[in-house]
């Protein structure tokens, strides 16, 4: 973990901020057993579609956003959540600008 954030009361959506045109991510927990990373995209921005060999769940802070997996296109907002299972192609668009943290346990 982030030292500097360990053992501390954390406000997830505040410790990642919006810029403009660009997605900006920060790694809280990078460890081989897996990682949380929290997201800011701006109104628009998006990851393409892409896949990942572990499960991944992303859950949504502030905003709204639209998760596609396997090509079906789910619209979650502020305290939602779903999970990208392994290997299928997902790909995340900001309907608005919007935070997600996004938590994949390597196994």
């Amino acid at each position: 973990m982030n030292d500097n954030l360990a053992a501390r009361v954390l406000h997830t959506a505040e410790l990642v901020g919006y810029q403009e045109g660009a997605v900006v991510s920060r790694t809280l927990v990078n460890q081989k057993t897996g990682t949380v990373t929290l997201f800011a995209f701006d109104v628009g921005q998006e990851l393409s579609e892409h896949t990942a060999p572990y499960d991944a769940l992303v859950q949504v802070l502030d905003g709204e956003t639209e998760v596609a997996i396997a090509g079906q296109p789910f619209h979650l907002k502020a305290g939602e959540a779903i999970i990208m299972p392994a290997n299928d192609p997902h790909a995340v668009k900001a309907l608005t600008k919007f935070k997600m943290m996004l938590t994949m346990i390597r196994s």
